[in-house]
C-alpha cells in the first residue's frame, strides 16, 4: 500500500464507527463564474476532472449519485444519501478497502480552478486547507464544489458534495451533526465533515434570503490586524476602538515619569477604556510594573510589585477588585503599601451588587438548611459579601475558567453534597446546561473532563446543583436572541468566543462551535489564549489565511488582543511571510447607539448606574461605547470610570501628605462579621480555598471539614 493509502486506512476504518463524535470548522464561499461541473446520469454519478493532472495512486472511482439525481420516487434527501454512503463503507470487507474507496472518491472529485482556491473560500478550522464554493441554480437547488490540498480531506469533501449537491436550501439546513455521526471520522478529521457542512448551510441561508428578496444584513463592526501590525477599522464603533491603539507619546512619557519617580505599580482589568489600555500597554515597555489581566491575577500581580519595591499600587477596575488587592497585600505583609482607586465615587458592579442584595441572602439561607452544602461564589464579588456568605454556608470562590472543575471536584470529593452557585444567573444556567450535555456523553469523554466522574455520577449530581437566578453582568446581558440570530446567519463559519457569563443562546452557539474546534467558552484569559493559539497555528502553517473571531465579551479586550497579535507577528517576522490577517468582530449595532434596557435586577449601585437609569441612549462612539442590537452595553460603564485623567491625577498627587486622596484609597475593612470576626480575614478564606484547589486539584481539608460540619467558621 502506498503512503497516501496507508495514511487513510486508520481514518477510513472510522467511517463506519457509529459512536464517533464529529468536530467541525467553517467555510467561506464565492460562486464560480461558469457554474459547477456537470454530472452524467447512471446508477452512480461519473465525474471526471476537466484539468490535466498526474493520476492518483488509486484509479478514479465514480462518486455516489448526487442528491439531484432522480430516485425511483423522486430526488433523494441528503440524509438518505448519507445513510447510503455509510452503508456502502460498512459493506466493504476491510479497512484497506475503505481507505482505497475514500481515496478514489478524492481522485474523482474535480479540482477547483485556481481562482476559486482563494482565501475567501477557505474553510476555517480544518486540519488541511479546504475550499468551498456554491451557487443556487435556476431550479432553486444548491450547487456545491469543494477541494483540498489533502487527498484524505478531498475524500471527505467528495462525500458531502455527493450528499448535498442538488439539494434544496431547506434540505441543506435540515442536516445536522447527528447525520454526520454514522460516517464517523478521526477526531482530527471530523472538523472537515462538520465545518464544511456549516459552510454549506451558510450559503443555503444566503440563497433563501436572496429568494425571499431580503437584502444581506449589515455586518458587525470589526478590526482587522494585518501582518505588518497595521489595523483597519470597519464601522464607526470599530473606528472608536482603533483610535487609541496608537497612543499619544507625550501622555506615555508623562505617565512613565510619574510611575518611575514615585515607584507606583499599576494593575488593570482587561475591560479598561481603550485609551487607558493603549497608554498602559505602551508604558509597560518602559516600566515593568504594569499588569493588565482578569480579576483573578490582579491581586497576585500587586504582591509581586510590592515585593519588587513599589510603594503604591493603583487599581484600574471596580471597587471589589481594589478591596481584594488591599486585603491580599495586607495578608502578604505589605500593609504600608498604599492602594488607590481611580474615582472618589463608588465604582460598582451589577454582579457584585446582586450578591449583596437581600434576595441573595435568602438564597444562602436556603442553602444553609440543606446539609451538606457548599457555596461556590464567583470571584467578581466584594470581600464583605464573601465574608458574610462564608459564615452562613462554607464558601469557595471560583473564576469563569475553574468553576466547572471546582464544582465537579466538590461532587466527587464530598458524598451527597449540595452545591449552590452564585451570583451570575447566566453562568449558573450555563453550568447546568453543560452538565446536562455531559450526561449524554460516553464515560471516556466525561473522564477527559474530570477523571472521577462518569454518566452515572453526572446524572446523580444534577438535582443537587442549585444556582441563583437574579443576577447578571450588564455587559454580557447584551448577547441575546437578536445577536445570536445574526451570528448564525452571517458568522457561523467564524471562530466564536464567549465569556461564561453570556446568556444561554450565545453559550449554546459557542459550545456547538467548540465541538468543531471553532469556539471557546471561558474567562477573558481563555478567550485571549484561544485567539493566540489559532494565530500561532496559522503562522506555523505559513499560508495565506484570514482568521475571523467574534468577540463574545466586553470590547475592552481589544487592546490586549491587538497587542498579543502584533507580538506574535513580530516573533515570526524572520520567516517568509504569508498574508495572514486577524479580524475581531464586535457584535454591536453598527452605529453603536441604542435604547437602553437597564433592569432593576441589575442592582446598579453607583452614581453612574443611577445616571444610566435616566438615559434613553447609551453613550455612543464619541466616548468609545457601543450597544448591542439587543439593547445592552458592549462596554462596561463602571470600568470606564477609570480614566487616564484620574490615573495621572492620583500619580501626580502621591505621596498624599495632605490626605487629599482619601476618597481614592481602597477600603481596608475594620468592621466585623455578624459572628464578630474580621471581614478581611473571613472574606479572604474562600479565596485561599480556591488557591489551594488550583494548586492541588482538591478541595482543602479545612473546607471539607467546614462543609461536613455545616459552618464556615
Amino acid at each position: 500500500m502506498d503512503a497516501a493509502a496507508a495514511t487513510a486506512t486508520a481514518a477510513a476504518s472510522s467511517l463506519v464507527a457509529p459512536t464517533a463524535r464529529p468536530r467541525a470548522v467553517l467555510l467561506p464561499l464565492n460562486a464560480p463564474r461558469g457554474g459547477l461541473p456537470g454530472r452524467a446520469r447512471g446508477s452512480l454519478l461519473a465525474v471526471r476532472c476537466a484539468h490535466p493532472r498526474a493520476p492518483p495512486p488509486p484509479p478514479p472511482s465514480p462518486l455516489p449519485r448526487a442528491a439531484s439525481e432522480d430516485d425511483q420516487h423522486g430526488p433523494a434527501h441528503p440524509r438518505l444519501r448519507m445513510r447510503r454512503l455509510a452503508e456502502e463503507f460498512r459493506a466493504l470487507p476491510s479497512d484497506a478497502d475503505r481507505a482505497r474507496r475514500l481515496l478514489s472518491l478524492a481522485a474523482a472529485l474535480p479540482r477547483l480552478p485556481e481562482a476559486d482556491r482563494a482565501p475567501g473560500n477557505r474553510v476555517m478550522g480544518c486540519v488541511a486547507r479546504v475550499w468551498l464554493v456554491a451557487r443556487c441554480d435556476a431550479a432553486g437547488r444548491m450547487r456545491f464544489a469543494a477541494d483540498s490540498d489533502s487527498e484524505l480531506s478531498r475524500g471527505y469533501c467528495a462525500c458531502l458534495v455527493a450528499a448535498l449537491d442538488g439539494a434544496r436550501p431547506e434540505e441543506v439546513l435540515a442536516v445536522g451533526p447527528a447525520d454526520l455521526a454514522p460516517l464517523g471520522a478521526t477526531r482530527s478529521r471530523a472538523s472537515t465533515w462538520h465545518n464544511v457542512l456549516v459552510g454549506m448551510q451558510k450559503r443555503a441561508r444566503a440563497a433563501i434570503a436572496a429568494r425571499e428578496g431580503r437584502p444581506p444584513g449589515e455586518p458587525f463592526p470589526s478590526l482587522v490586524i494585518g501582518r505588518d501590525g497595521e489595523v483597519r477599522a470597519q464601522g464607526s464603533y470599530a473606528e472608536a476602538q482603533a483610535m487609541f491603539l496608537s497612543p499619544d507619546e507625550s501622555k506615555i512619557s508623562e505617565l512613565v515619569n510619574a510611575l518611575v519617580e514615585k515607584k507606583i505599580g499599576v494593575v488593570a482589568h482587561f475591560y479598561m477604556d481603550p485609551e487607558v489600555q493603549g497608554i498602559l500597554t505602551a508604558a509597560k515597555k518602559q516600566w515593568p510594573h504594569i499588569h493588565i489581566s482578569d480579576s483573578l491575577v490582579m491581586a497576585d500581580s500587586a504582591v509581586k510589585m510590592a515585593e519588587a519595591g513599589c510603594d503604591y499600587i493603583t487599581v484600574l477596575g471596580v471597587d471589589f477588585m481594589s478591596e481584594n488587592v488591599r486585603a491580599i497585600l495586607d495578608q502578604a505583609g505589605f500593609n504600608k503599601v498604599g492602594v488607590y482607586r481611580m474615582s472618589s465615587e463608588q465604582i460598582g458592579c451589577s454582579l457584585a451588587d446582586a450578591a449583596s442584595s437581600s434576595e441573595y441572602t435568602h438564597f444562602l439561607s436556603e442553602a444553609s438548611k440543606s446539609h451538606p452544602s457548599l457555596h461556590v461564589i464567583y470571584i467578581n464579588t466584594s470581600l464583605e459579601t464573601k465574608a458574610h456568605a462564608h459564615e452562613l454556608v462554607p464558601t469557595i470562590t471560583c473564576t469563569s475558567s475553574n468553576v466547572v472543575a471546582t464544582i465537579l471536584q466538590a461532587f466527587s470529593q464530598i458524598p451527597d453534597i449540595n452545591v449552590w452557585y452564585g451570583p451570575d444567573s447566566y453562568m449558573g444556567a450555563n453550568i447546568a446546561d453543560l452538565f446536562q450535555r455531559m450526561a449524554t456523553m460516553s464515560d471516556e469523554e466525561i473522564a477527559a473532563i474530570h477523571p472521577d466522574h462518569n454518566r452515572k455520577s453526572i446524572g446523580s449530581l444534577l438535582p443537587r446543583l442549585h444556582y441563583y437566578q437574579d443576577g447578571n453582568c450588564i455587559v454580557h446581558d447584551m448577547f441575546g436572541h437578536e445577536v445570536v440570530e445574526k451570528i448564525k446567519e452571517q458568522y457561523c463559519d467564524a471562530f466564536l468566543t464567549a465569556h461564561f457569563e453570556v446568556p444561554g443562546e450565545m453559550f449554546s452557539l459557542a459550545m456547538e462551535a467548540k465541538t468543531r474546534g471553532m469556539g471557546v467558552v471561558g474567562s477573558t484569559q481563555n478567550i485571549l489564549d484561544f485567539i493566540k493559539n489559532h494565530l500561532k497555528g496559522a503562522l506555523d502553517r505559513n499560508v495565506d489565511e484570514h482568521l475571523q473571531f467574534v468577540l463574545g465579551t466586553e470590547s475592552g479586550m481589544i487592546t490586549s488582543i491587538v497587542a498579543a497579535v502584533r507580538e506574535l507577528f513580530d516573533l515570526y517576522n524572520s520567516q517568509e511571510r504569508a498574508n495572514i490577517e486577524v479580524e475581531i468582530v464586535f457584535p454591536v449595532s453598527s452605529d453603536a447607539v441604542s435604547n437602553t434596557s437597564v433592569k432593576g435586577s441589575h442592582q446598579l449601585g453607583s452614581s453612574v448606574a443611577s445616571g444610566l437609569d435616566n438615559l434613553t441612549v447609551v453613550p455612543g462612539v464619541s466616548s468609545g461605547e457601543g450597544c448591542s442590537i439587543q439593547g445592552g452595553c458592549a462596554s462596561c460603564p463602571y470600568m470606564k470610570m477609570n480614566s487616564l485623567e484620574s490615573l495621572l491625577k492620583v500619580c501626580h498627587r502621591l505621596p498624599d501628605k495632605n490626605n487629599k486622596l482619601s476618597a481614592y484609597q481602597a477600603n481596608r475593612f475594620s468592621v466585623k462579621t455578624p459572628l464578630g470576626k474580621s471581614v478581611a480575614e473571613v472574606g479572604c478564606e474562600p479565596i485561599l480555598h480556591m488557591r489551594h484547589f488550583q494548586a492541588t486539584k482538591r478541595l482543602p481539608d479545612k473546607l471539607v471539614r467546614q462543609v461536613i460540619r455545616g459552618s464556615g467558621e
